[in-house]
């Protein structure tokens, strides 16, 4: 008997992979949601054997689509596909019920596997919060370019969340990557709406590779330095230089990783240039105001990272070139087919 399954998941590109996964003879028996306020719906009319779960979606995450099906005592067989591949994460969504968890992008032959021998199990609960996106998210873009950056970015930053994680034994909070195409003076805007009365520090690292290039730019709250000079073990005074260490560590692990991600899904390696320090203990407004010339129209994607019990707050910004939105909508293109 073909089992009806449901695929849920933010991003067409990742339904369509997972789906591509499945044996021929399931096709007619998937169904697909957009998030997991859609799922649950779906579950409550239809008789769903097996379900692909996305963690980071909008509305509900996987975390509470879990804890919804442990409430009703669902006896649907859960698999979590996520880009999110933090040690804690596998152990939560494990807790919860899910029968296994498969990282994104997603192998064909895992798949086969796991279907052989998955086994029915229950689920439970949690929830993660987002911290709030900088960027606006009324400006237009390619739909579709949108939904593959989204769906890259996802995995890219769960890379750098669980190398994050491992390094610093914590659980890391992943958004829902922010994707769009915007102008120098919104991004202005964007960036000064972060002060919130705090002082920020931040550095710039370009990157160049395939017809492919731009800037990586990380924005850490000053507050954060405490805790992350604790959790770095360093115990001795938090000096103009120490912070600065700490900055530059902490933008070496998350832009180089993300990065790292980003060119494995692309095919196309990116060469780091050296990185910049724009400024320290500054608000946005002023350290975007001295370097606005670096940036035009750009493609941008927005990261906020935080940390789950600690007062540590980080937004990573990648902003592409307009000169290469033809490249990498040829890249886009070639995702999606079939």
């Amino acid at each position: 008997m073909i089992p009806a399954v449901l695929i849920c998941d933010d991003s067409n590109l990742a339904r369509k992979q997972m789906a591509r996964c499945l044996p021929e003879s399931w096709q007619s028996a998937i169904h697909f949601a957009a998030h997991g306020a859609e799922a649950l719906q779906l579950i409550k009319t239809n008789a769903i054997d097996l379900l692909f779960l996305d963690l980071n979606m909008p509305i509900l995450d996987g975390y509470q689509v879990l804890s919804a099906l442990k409430e009703t005592q669902s006896t649907i067989r859960v698999i979590v596909v996520s880009g999110d591949v933090q040690p804690e994460a596998y152990e939560r969504v494990m807790q919860l019920g899910a029968v296994d968890f498969v990282k994104k992008p997603v192998d064909a032959s895992k798949i086969a596997a796991l279907l052989d021998t998955v086994a029915s199990e229950r689920k439970s609960k949690p929830e993660a919060k987002v911290p709030a996106q900088l960027l606006p998210q009324t400006v237009e873009v390619d739909a579709e370019l949108r939904d593959v950056f989204q769906e890259i970015t996802n995995v890219a930053m769960g890379q750098a969340g669980d190398l994050l994680a491992r390094l610093l034994n914590v659980f890391v909070k992943l958004p829902i990557p922010n994707v769009n195409l915007i102008e120098v003076s919104e991004l202005h805007m964007a960036l000064a709406s972060v002060e919130d009365e705090s002082s920020t520090s931040a550095v710039c690292q370009g990157f160049i590779g395939g017809g492919v290039s731009g800037e990586a730019l990380l924005i850490l709250t000053d507050s954060s330095f405490k805790d992350i000079a604790r959790l770095m073990n360093y115990h001795g005074k938090l000096t103009h230089q120490v912070e600065l260490e700490l900055l530059m560590d902490i933008a070496n692990i998350l832009i180089g990783s993300v990065l790292k991600g980003l060119s494995e899904q692309l095919d196309m390696g990116f060469s780091q240039g050296h990185p910049v320090v724009l400024g320290q203990h500054a608000a946005v407004s002023e350290l975007i105001k001295a370097n606005s010339g670096r940036w035009r129209k750009t493609l941008a994607i927005e990261i906020s990272y935080g940390i789950e019990n600690y007062n540590i707050m980080c937004d990573l910004l990648l902003l592409f070139t307009e000169d290469s939105l033809k490249t990498l909508k040829h890249k886009v293109a070639f995702l999606l087919e079939d």
